[in-house]
Formats: structure tokens, C-alpha cells, sequence
């Protein structure tokens, strides 16, 4: 019998996506299947996903209506919560009532974060567009790591920042004016959506599921012996101190890790149906984001 081809995967090297999928990429797995992995940052794997390039993909959930024709959205191993969304960060000191006519650094505008951001400007920051007079002055995208030590040095007025930054800003001499989430979840009274997890329709419902099951087993095996995956995760996690890494997986994985649940489903519908309102995302269909896909 030919062996199985290892399925092609990608995520980041952030500790909450090696943390996850240590188990299954390490072959800890009883019966999943192989993996080939590739790790990248965000944006990255959202351009690969744009182009249907691999097999399995972490991806924002901002970029998810762009690729629903050719994945479907598993019901876990993503990123959604409470307490985690994007902070807008200033330097200690800088008093701004808003930010118009501000520059403002953003991690990549095909993220979540920066979706959250434009969602949550159009009502606390101002009606009027970005780069026109009563809006925000001038959206700079940076790579995440460098957007803290720019607003630090005043190349930007503000940054928008996302994962272990959220534990961080405070050592750079900068504050928090504004939480996404906090803003989101009181809004809505959701988790926060972050990142998903996405596979090829064509692998069909039955190799959807077991793609399902591998991921839980995966995050079941990480939670069961937190050691076992402590060198890859630190391995991978840029710099991070261990303190840090422990606390952004205990933020970013957790109940919904292992399944979305109504409320993660529901959280993610909204998110969407709210983008498009505003014209930041193409529609989707009624049942898109079902699970296993009727299509």
C-alpha cells in the first residue's frame, strides 16, 4: 500500500499555534496523518490561503470571506477569547482626546486586529475616512515587533498591537488608550475572534472531521503534559522570556481552542456581517462556515 502524502501545513511561530500543534506535527498523534509544516507569520499564511497553496492553514478571521470557495473553517484549534483582543498603545505622557489627524501603526490591514481596529474607529474615533480630514491621518503597516519600539520613539503617534505585546507595552514607556476587545466584548457581549483554522473542501467531509479530531487530540495532548512541547515552543517564540510565553498560551488557548462553540460561531458571524456592513469584506453565504461543508 503507497504511505499516506503528508498533508501541507502552515502556522505561526507564536507560542499559542506551536503549543497546539506540537502533538500532531511531532507525529504524538495516534492516526493522523502526517504533517508537512511550514511556519509563518500571519500575514504570510493569509497570502497562502488567498492562493489555496496548502493543504491546512492558520489564518485572521478577517481573511476568512476571501477564502470560504476553497476552505472550510474547522471547529477548532483557532484563536478566540475573552480578555485578548488588539490594544491601541501611545507613549506615557501623550494625552490625545482621539486619534484624528494621527499616524497610527497596524500589524498588516488584512488582519483581525486591523479589522477590529476600523470597526471600532468608525464610531469612537471619528466617521470621517482614514486620510481625510476628521479621521484617522495615516495608517503605517509594520512588522508586530516593531511597532512598539516605533510609537517608543515617536516615528508613529500609536500603534495597534497584538499578541505577547498585550504583557509587554508597559517596558517601552507606553500605555494603553483603547482595548478592541474590551470594546468588542462589551458591545456584543462575544468572545473575540482572532485566528482560524482552515482546510481544503476537496480533502471531503469524512477527512474534514478526522482533521477535526487530530487538532483536539493535539490540544488535549498539550494541556495533559504543558513540558512536552516547552522546547519548540520556545524555540519558535521570538525572544519571548518564558514567563511570557506561559501567559499568552494561557490567554490564547482555551475553551474555544478545542471547539468553537455556538457563542465562537456566533462571534464569528458577527464579526463578518459587521465588515460587510461597512464594505471591509466580501459577503458570504448563510451556510459557509457549516461544519462539515454541505459542498
Amino acid at each position: 500500500m503507497t504511505p499516506e502524502l503528508a498533508l501541507s501545513i502552515a502556522y505561526s511561530p507564536c507560542p499559542n499555534d506551536t503549543f497546539v500543534f506540537h502533538a500532531w506535527a511531532h507525529g504524538l498523534i495516534p492516526g493522523a496523518p502526517a504533517l508537512d509544516v511550514r511556519l509563518a507569520d500571519i500575514d504570510v499564511t493569509n497570502g497562502l490561503a488567498r492562493e489555496g497553496a496548502l493543504d491546512i492553514l492558520k489564518i485572521s478571521y478577517a481573511s476568512l470571506p476571501h477564502v470560504l470557495g476553497e476552505y472550510a473553517l474547522l471547529p477548532c484549534g483557532g484563536a478566540l477569547g475573552r480578555g485578548c483582543g488588539p490594544l491601541v498603545v501611545v507613549r506615557e505622557g501623550d494625552e490625545p482626546r482621539s486619534l484624528v489627524s494621527r499616524r497610527v501603526a497596524v500589524p498588516g490591514t488584512g488582519s483581525t486586529a486591523y479589522l477590529l481596529f476600523r470597526l471600532w474607529a468608525a464610531t469612537a474615533v471619528s466617521p470621517a475616512p482614514i486620510g481625510t480630514e476628521g479621521g484617522i491621518g495615516e495608517i503605517v503597516v509594520l512588522p508586530f515587533d516593531e511597532i512598539m519600539p516605533a510609537v517608543r520613539d515617536g516615528a508613529v503617534d500609536a500603534g495597534l498591537v497584538i499578541h505577547e505585546a498585550r504583557f509587554t507595552y508597559g517596558s517601552y514607556g507606553l500605555r494603553s488608550l483603547a482595548d478592541m476587545g474590551e470594546a468588542w466584548e462589551k458591545e456584543t457581549s462575544l468572545p473575540v475572534p482572532l485566528g482560524a483554522i482552515v482546510a481544503r473542501r476537496s480533502l471531503g467531509a469524512d477527512r474534514l472531521r478526522a482533521l477535526a479530531e487530530a487538532v483536539r487530540a493535539s490540544v488535549r495532548h498539550a494541556w495533559s503534559d504543558r513540558s512536552a512541547s516547552r522546547s519548540y515552543v520556545l524555540r519558535n517564540a521570538q525572544e519571548m522570556t518564558p514567563d511570557v510565553v506561559a501567559q499568552h498560551i494561557d490567554l490564547y488557548v482555551n475553551e474555544y481552542t478545542a471547539d468553537i462553540g455556538s457563542d465562537g460561531y456566533q462571534a464569528v458571524r458577527t464579526l463578518l456581517n459587521r465588515a460587510v456592513a461597512m464594505g471591509l469584506v466580501p459577503p458570504t453565504t448563510p451556510d459557509a462556515l457549516n461544519f462539515p461543508p454541505t459542498t
